[in-house]
């Protein structure tokens, strides 16, 4: 009973997690507007989440600093491919191609999550689970607007890349938090990828915009604190207690959140299609959390 508790503990944890990843273009926008690149944007995300956490860290306890150096490798494959390998290759795929196809590319992240999680941890690929990823990926689909076309093999790539950095997350976080507690994880996946966008970052324009109103302070906390520091706290304990495969396929609750975001903060219209993928993504969810071959107790 326990256990089951905790797993649903898990579950919501992620679920929240997704939600503040969902509306991150309430405080993007914002910045982008004021002049910002999507590598500053990133490197924003970074650097606030790195000093959030770290001055938690201090706080809380200075021991879960510590890391073995030979265990440098978890963190070098959570901060630089998972969180800068995936920035650079979605932010060249939106260049490459329409916004809708790139999110939809990103989004084959799940599938890798599956494949890795069965390699590597032996989790069970279910029919309810590939039920569930079909269901999820349908309706990401159909709430990005994808209308199909051509697509270049370069966005392909880059697309697929995006994907795959994004999946990456929930496998080296899986294995080091065998070993190191959630904030240490996050704190070391933080340092790693703000160091490696910082030749991208051109930090005397980040100063710049941040200074030239409250509005583009405001976000910029914003997107490091709700749309980054919170949701990788939540999403990084909920893989403690659920499998990785299950945690990427919750995560598509990001898309839909966005989308409502989206009519909710910047008036945008929401079509037909748009509210049946976001019931196909609802029903993968209550599809991947009731387990089968139980009767409901009235």
């Amino acid at each position: 009973m326990r256990k089951l508790s905790e797993t649903r503990a898990a579950v919501a944890m992620i679920l929240i997690a997704a939600t503040g990843w969902g509306v991150i273009g309430a405080f993007s926008r914002p910045l982008t507007a004021a002049g910002l690149s999507a590598f500053q944007v990133t490197f924003i995300r970074s650097a606030i989440t790195l000093v959030g956490m770290g001055a938690l860290l201090a706080v809380k306890d200075r021991a879960l600093f510590r890391i073995r150096w030979r265990d440098i490798w978890m963190f070098l494959g959570t901060g630089l491919i998972s969180i800068v390998f995936f920035n650079v290759c979605y932010f060249l795929t939106i260049d490459r191609t329409t916004l809708s196809t790139a999110s939809i590319l990103l989004y084959t992240a799940p599938c890798f999550v599956m494949l890795m999680s069965a390699l590597f941890f032996r989790e069970r690929i279910t029919a309810q689970k590939l039920a569930a990823l079909v269901l999820a990926f349908a309706g990401c689909m159909l709430v990005s607007g994808f209308a199909g076309g051509e697509i270049s093999a370069a966005a392909l790539l880059t697309g697929v890349g995006s994907g795959l950095g994004y999946a990456s997350y929930s496998i080296f976080g899986k294995v080091a938090l065998r070993k190191y507690d959630t904030f240490t994880l996050i704190f070391y996946t933080f340092l790693v990828s703000t160091v490696g966008l910082l030749p991208f970052a051109r930090p005397a324009g980040i100063a710049a915009a941040l200074t030239s109103g409250a509005g583009s302070l405001f976000s910029a906390l914003g997107l490091g604190l709700i749309s980054t520091f919170m949701p990788y706290i939540l999403y990084t304990s909920g893989l403690r207690s659920v499998e990785a495969g299950k945690a990427s396929v919750l995560a598509f609750v990001e898309p839909m959140v966005a989308t409502l975001a989206g009519v909710v903060l910047f008036g945008e219209a929401l079509s037909l299609k748009a509210v049946a993928g976001i019931a196909l993504i609802f029903v993968a969810i209550v599809l991947l959390n009731v387990p089968l071959g139980r009767r409901v107790r009235g």
